[in-house]
C-alpha cells in the first residue's frame, strides 16, 4: 500500500526553517544551516546534476528517501513566490529552473487555483485547492502504487500529522541552534503517538531519526 512519507531537515531547537522568510531568503535568517550536512554528499550533487561528493553515513538514508517515490506533496511556501494570487504576468515556476529534482507529479497545496505546471524531465505542479485530503488522493493515484513524499514546509507537514496521515517520518536533527522560525511540532499536542522511533542513524554534522506507524 502507498505510504505517505515525510522527510524534514530541523535544528535543534525544533525549527525548520528561520524568522523573516522572503522570495529573497526562502528558508528565513540561519535556515540555510540545517541542511548544510547535505549540500557536500554525492547522493544530494547527483540529484541536483552536479558530480562528485562525499559519501558518509548520511548517504544511505539520503538513498532511501527517494527510492519507490511516485509523487510528492508540498505546500505553497515550500513552492515559492509570492503570497496571495498568482500574479499572470510573472508566473512562478519555483526555485529549481527549468528541470526541477523531482522527476514526477507534484501536488501544490495552495487557496489560489493554477492551470498545472508541466516542466522537464517529467515534473508537474498540480495546485490543489480542496484541501489536504484531495491532494492526497490525486497524489496517491499519480504514484500508482508507489509511495508518497511530503516534502513540507512545516504547515503543510502540521496538517497531514495532526490528520495522522503521515505514515514515516524522518527527521534530520542538525546541530544548530536558530532561535524562532517556523517549528515543526508547534500546536500539534499528542497527534505523534501513533509513530514510533524505529532506526537512528548518526552521522557527520548530523543526526537522522526515522519513526514510523505502529
Amino acid at each position: 500500500m502507498s505510504k505517505l512519507r515525510l522527510k524534514i531537515s530541523m535544528s535543534l531547537d525544533g525549527f525548520v526553517a528561520g524568522p523573516n522568510q522572503s522570495v529573497e531568503n526562502p528558508l528565513g535568517i540561519g535556515g540555510m544551516r540545517i541542511h548544510e550536512w547535505a549540500f557536500a554528499l554525492e547522493a544530494w550533487r547527483a540529484q541536483h546534476g552536479l558530480e562528485g561528493g562525499e559519501v558518509n553515513e548520511s548517504a544511505q538514508v539520503m538513498k532511501e528517501s527517494v527510492e519507490n517515490l511516485g509523487a510528492t506533496i508540498m505546500g505553497r511556501n515550500m513552492f515559492g513566490g509570492h503570497p496571495g494570487p498568482w500574479d499572470p504576468n510573472k508566473p512562478w515556476n519555483g526555485w529549481w529552473g527549468e528541470d526541477p529534482p523531482y522527476h514526477h507529479p507534484v501536488f501544490v497545496l495552495t487557496h489560489h487555483p493554477r492551470e498545472t505546471l508541466v516542466l522537464e524531465g517529467g515534473n508537474s505542479f498540480t495546485f490543489v485547492t480542496d484541501g489536504i485530503e484531495s491532494a492526497l488522493e490525486q497524489a496517491q493515484r499519480a504514484a500508482r502504487g508507489k509511495d508518497v513524499s511530503l516534502a513540507g514546509g512545516a504547515k503543510a507537514a502540521q496538517q497531514y500529522l495532526k490528520a495522522d496521515l503521515v505514515d514515516e517520518m524522518e527527521l534530520s536533527i542538525a546541530p544548530t541552534l536558530l532561535g524562532s522560525g517556523e517549528r515543526l511540532f508547534e500546536g500539534l499536542g499528542d497527534n505523534l503517538h501513533g509513530l514510533e522511533l524505529v532506526r537512528t542513524v548518526a552521522a557527520p554534522d548530523v543526526i537522522h531519526l526515522k519513526f514510523a506507524r505502529q
